[in-house]
Formats: structure tokens, sequence, C-alpha cells
């Protein structure tokens, strides 16, 4: 299923460049990772689903890179920038081999099914 998104030519040009530069270096710092490593994990502090997705990749000796951006009360906006980027709404964000696979809970079933490579 497509989510809903607004037609690129609904959307003025101002807008458009103004979201593209929008905390640009750190969807690159992402994307870079995502397309240098085979899982990432992308969270926030005091988050405890971003723990459990760390925790659940560690017991399974599946190595990962984590990238951290701010707490609840701080870097937001960068936040904000990664989920307009990947559209999904909250952290963790999960990707293997290059893909978002989702959060904890889509972690979780791959765990369940034994798809979890080590």
């Amino acid at each position: 299923m497509e989510r809903p998104v607004l037609s690129s030519d609904k959307v003025a040009d101002s807008v458009k460049e103004q979201v593209a530069a929008f905390h640009r270096d750190v969807v690159d710092e992402v994307a870079t990772a995502v397309a240098k490593h085979p899982v990432v994990v992308v969270g926030m502090a005091q988050n405890p689903f971003v723990k459990r997705a760390c925790k659940l990749l560690e017991q399974e000796g599946v190595p990962f890179e984590y990238l951290e951006y701010g707490s609840y009360l701080s870097k937001w906006k960068e936040r904000l920038a990664l989920k307009l980027w990947a559209g999904f709404p909250t952290f963790p964000m999960v990707f293997v081999d290059g893909t978002l696979i989702g959060g904890t809970a889509e972690l979780t079933k791959l765990r369940d099914a034994g798809q979890l490579k080590r």
C-alpha cells in the first residue's frame, strides 16, 4: 500500500528546496551509513524501543551501526528531517541491507521468523 503523499506538482519549488535542505547533513549521514553497513539502527537517547532493538541485535550476534540523534528534549528537528526523508514516524529506524524494515516490532518479527542473519 502506498502512503499518501502530496503530489509534487502541488508543492511550490521554494518548499521543495526548503525540505531538501532541512538538516541535509543528518540525512546524508544516515544515507551514507545505510549504504555502507548491512544493518543500521537510527535512534535517540532514553527511548526504550531503541534500547530493545539494539539489545535484540546484540543477543542475536548481528553487528550493526548505531546512530543517535538527541533525546526527547534535544535534536527533534534533526529527527524530523529523518522522518520526512524515510516516511517513517518513529524511532528506532532499522535498516537491513539498505531497506528500512521499520522499528523494534518489525525487527522482533524478523528474529522470530529466523530471518536475522549473524
